[in-house]
């Protein structure tokens, strides 16, 4: 029981008010290449130094609840010998990590994926506990064709993320469960939202089937848009309306929604949080970026030590930018 009470604590902590969740969780494959694209020699020094600037912004904790890592950052250290988990708490914030594996093709299932990283994982999630991890998140991707996401590769993947954030309670830590609805293609929004109705449909059955607490996990979705092919892109406020339609299915003790931003730009993004701030929920709708935020942080850095002061300032002013879309819930909502 106080398992579950620490989760809806951490939950509610994560999704405060006026305030989201930054994903510095990259792999260390994808990491590397992003920092070789910006002219930085990628080393798992190279990685750490980005993460430490990242997280050491002045006033982040303003508007960033917690910060998602991979493994190999929670294990590094802050320039002045603090473990990660601990500078991250010392600064305020509550430190996660990323658990899966990757999406791997699904047997069975001519190029669907399905994400892997359950072997092991209960002792993976004590250890990472131990090293002051509060949460976790698990990412499982769905790309929309003509014939796909099929049925089968949406039971999977939501019973992998089931297992997981089941996993994740039993260890005392806040599972991010993390479905997403890949923006490739050219599909077209509604078809967006029918998919992720279903995807979220199977989700919720195998939570409910693990008797995963929702009031002690965050959702991290994706917000309902078009395919990036897509000849017509929709406004903010209609893939507001679009997305929360299909929200409207979770219940009400969700401790709350931290949407992804899919590859959206950073001001395509801002633009629809703030619209979505303007519907009503029973729980609060927040954000959970990672290059929306990041990438504008990465290109102003480039591996200059002169310019770290740039380089957190420009994560700061896209931070600060999402904390006062969500400072406009009750402005915007209809009295």
């Amino acid at each position: 029981m106080w398992r579950m009470n620490t989760c809806r604590e951490i939950a509610a902590t994560l999704t405060t008010p006026g305030k989201g969740i930054l994903a510095a969780d990259e792999s260390i494959a994808t990491m590397s290449a992003r920092l070789e694209k910006a002219g930085v020699t990628p080393t798992a020094d190279s990685r750490r130094t980005y993460r430490e600037i990242l997280a050491s912004t002045p006033g982040l904790s303003d508007g960033v609840s917690g910060i998602i890592f991979c493994e190999e950052t929670l294990t590094q250290v802050f320039s002045d010998g603090r473990p990660f988990a601990q500078a991250v708490r010392d600064l305020g914030m509550l430190p996660g990590i990323k658990v899966d594996t990757g999406a791997k093709p699904c047997p069975g299932l001519a190029g669907e994926t399905v994400t892997e990283g359950l072997d092991g994982l209960p002792a993976r999630l004590a250890r990472y506990a131990q090293m002051g991890a509060a949460f976790a998140k698990w990412r499982a991707v769905f790309t929309i064709t003509e014939t796909t996401p099929t049925w089968a590769a949406m039971a999977c993947n939501a019973n992998a993320l089931a297992r997981y954030a089941a996993a994740c309670q039993e260890a005392g830590l806040v599972p991010i469960v993390e479905p997403e609805v890949l923006m490739t293609g050219s599909h077209s929004i509604a078809r967006c939202a029918e998919v992720t109705a279903s995807v979220h449909a199977a989700v919720r059955q195998q939570l409910s089937l693990l008797r995963v607490d929702l009031a002690g996990i965050v959702l991290k979705p994706n917000m309902v848009i078009e395919g990036e092919d897509h000849a017509i892109q929709a406004d903010a406020e209609q893939v507001a309306e679009a997305t929360v339609s299909v929200l409207r299915a979770w219940p009400a003790e969700l401790a709350g929604v931290a949407f992804l931003s899919g590859g959206q730009s950073p001001r395509r993004a801002t633009a629809n949080l703030t619209a979505l701030q303007a519907h009503r929920t029973p729980w609060p709708l927040t954000f959970s970026f990672g290059r929306a935020l990041v990438s504008p942080a990465l290109q102003a850095w480039r591996g200059d030590e002169t310019r770290v002061g740039a380089a957190q300032e420009a994560l700061a002013t896209h931070v600060a930018a999402n904390a006062a879309a969500l400072r406009l819930r009750g402005e915007l909502q209809p009295a």
